[in-house]
């Protein structure tokens, strides 16, 4: 796979209208553990990890890698949102193809980035996801121009899939894995000005 040019990391925080996204650090061990553990917010991500496990391995700044940015709001960490390459490692490569920028087609060898994100259920509702994923995005776009971003999600997932369509993703296909529809979506960067 063909890793892609990122900055080098942590960068200076980024600044929405109401969320902070930033470099993660080690006073947001705690919500890492209450993120991974929570029914809720795995719900479509294949159940929570055990409290006890997660205290035992989560290290003293989880999440810490480019392109993984905590979302803070009043100085408080309520999620995270990642834009950036995906490691052929980390998924079966029959779970999807990779969208070429210059081709429009899926291919398994091809290299991706990819956008996911996790937020706080008792932060649902509010449009911070949309918020914190469309500076990450704009982020990406102008980190590393030129190169589309892909999002996965059950078809079942009706919040996510709202959200891609906000975010402007188009599907590129669904497939079925892990007994359940799966949605794959593509983002376009902006055109850069001529």
């Amino acid at each position: 796979m063909t890793e892609l040019d990122v900055p080098a990391w942590p960068l200076d925080p980024i600044r929405t209208e109401r969320l902070v996204l930033r470099a993660s650090e080690a006073r947001d061990r705690a919500a890492f553990i209450e993120l991974y553990s929570s029914p809720e917010v795995h719900t479509y991500l294949g159940g929570p990890r055990p409290r006890d496990e997660l205290d035992r391995s989560v290290p003293e700044i989880p999440g810490r890698r480019p392109g993984n940015f905590v979302i803070e709001l009043d100085g408080a960490m309520i999620g995270t949102v990642e834009v950036g390459t995906v490691e052929v490692g980390r998924r079966e490569a029959e779970r999807h193809g990779r969208v070429l920028p210059d081709a429009r087609q899926v291919r398994p060898d091809a290299g991706e980035a990819e956008l996911s994100y996790l937020l706080l259920p008792k932060t649902w509702g509010r449009g911070y996801a949309a918020e914190a994923c469309a500076a990450a995005l704009d982020w990406f776009a102008d980190a590393v121009p030129g190169v589309p971003v892909v999002l996965y999600t059950q078809t079942a997932n009706t919040r996510s899939m709202r959200l891609a369509a906000k975010l402007g993703f188009t599907e590129v296909r669904r497939f079925e894995k892990w007994d359940a529809e799966q949605w794959m979506g593509v983002w376009e960067p902006p055109a850069p000005p001529t």
